[in-house]
């Protein structure tokens, strides 16, 4: 058996790509995946019309949603709320959508990498509380011995662009050998809206790191908007096919 997975993130809705999203929902419609996955930024600044936008256009896919929260789904203009309950309308459009994902073959498990606040400015990166990596390894032990493959799914991507560079992700070396050691398979993530697919290697642990483009106007790089259809099978097996908008699939 095998599992497919529509995977996208950042879509900005505020600044949303309407034709890349209009043709993400016609794949949908088609092919009826198992779940689209998105892994945060699903809005530009948290509006309320924003969230509104964003729920109808998840409700109306008709299948599993999975959602993460992204750097940009804390509100934006209304700091008191920012700092009391920065995921209040997030959770909203959570269950707004269909849930409800289970699968024989692969369990995605939840790992928060977004923040209200850091000692850094801009706050857009990523920072690891270690709240946040003790919940998402409790849930990994609960799943060892389990036979389907196990992918985390977050915002940022843990590790930066490349290993003699810079890690954008505070706490993202540790998290990550961590994830890696406790039995994640592979890390799905966004943020940089440049896709990536790629092993990874910390502390004698390794892992991949998938990442989703953008779905919204927001284009860095040169990179166009683009998702990733990810077939899964038990034991770790992967496949990821690139689909830009557009454009003809890229394995």
């Amino acid at each position: 058996m095998t599992t497919r997975l529509f995977h996208i993130s950042d879509v900005h809705f505020g600044v949303e790509n309407a034709e890349a999203l209009a043709e993400v929902a016609r794949a949908v419609a088609e092919e009826r995946p198992d779940a689209v996955v998105c892994t945060g930024d699903l809005t530009q600044r948290a509006k309320h019309s924003e969230y509104a936008a964003a729920a109808k256009w998840f409700a109306a896919l008709g299948v599993p949603v999975v959602l993460e929260p992204g750097n940009h789904d804390m509100p934006y203009y209304n700091p008191w709320e920012r700092f009391t309950d920065p995921f209040r309308r997030y959770n909203r459009l959570r269950q707004a959508v269909p849930g409800g994902f289970v699968s024989e073959d692969v369990v995605l498990v939840p790992f928060l990498t977004t923040v209200s606040a850091q000692t850094r400015f801009p706050w857009s990166d990523g920072v690891i509380k270690p709240a946040a990596l003790q919940a998402t390894l409790a849930q990994l032990a609960a799943l060892r011995g389990d036979p389907r493959t196990i992918i985390v799914t977050a915002h940022h991507p843990l590790l930066g662009k490349d290993d003699a560079g810079k890690n954008p992700t505070i706490g993202g070396d540790a998290a990550f050998a961590a994830l890696a050691a406790a039995g994640a398979h592979a890390i799905m993530s966004g943020h940089v809206h440049v896709p990536f697919d790629e092993v990874r290697t910390r502390s004698g642990h390794s892992a991949r790191m998938i990442g989703a483009g953008t779905l919204s106007t927001r284009l860095r790089h040169g990179a166009p908007p683009s998702w990733r259809v990810i077939t899964v099978e038990r034991g770790g097996v992967i496949a990821s096919e690139l689909r830009t908008a557009g454009v003809a699939a890229v394995t």
